[in-house]
């Protein structure tokens, strides 16, 4: 079983930069995927990005050059977000185990964790 922990969520200002941070715990695979998603109240959940053990990365149109999904050590996955903007606010979870980086479904991810608020006003 795979456990997931985000950290560094938060408020910021328009504009602005935060760093989420999601830890994995329990049996890893040499080849891996990881992503997060995000869901505001009211509006559909979003994936935002993926990478996988090959270094592959997908962004949703809405993030793409603002936002870098990175991981390290199959272990540590991360989420750099720039230019942050209203509409990021959301509820943001870690997710992993999905069969490949373009996946973009609840449903392609195995895992879950519980979330980090974000906030920009």
């Amino acid at each position: 079983q795979v456990q997931l922990v985000e950290s560094g969520g938060g408020s910021a200002q328009a504009g602005g930069s935060l760093t989420l941070s999601c830890t994995a715990s329990g049996p890893r695979n040499r080849r891996y995927c990881m992503g997060w998603f995000r869901q505001d109240p009211g509006k559909q959940r979003e994936r935002v990005a993926a990478i996988d053990s090959e270094g592959s990365t997908s962004y949703a149109d809405s993030v793409r050059g603002r936002f870098t999904i990175s991981e390290a050590n199959a272990k540590n996955l991360y989420l750099q977000m720039n230019s942050l903007k209203p509409e990021d606010t959301a509820m943001y979870n870690c997710a992993a185990d999905c069969g490949t980086v373009v996946a973009d479904a609840s449903t392609d991810f195995g895992y879950w964790g519980q979330g980090t608020q974000v906030t920009v006003s």
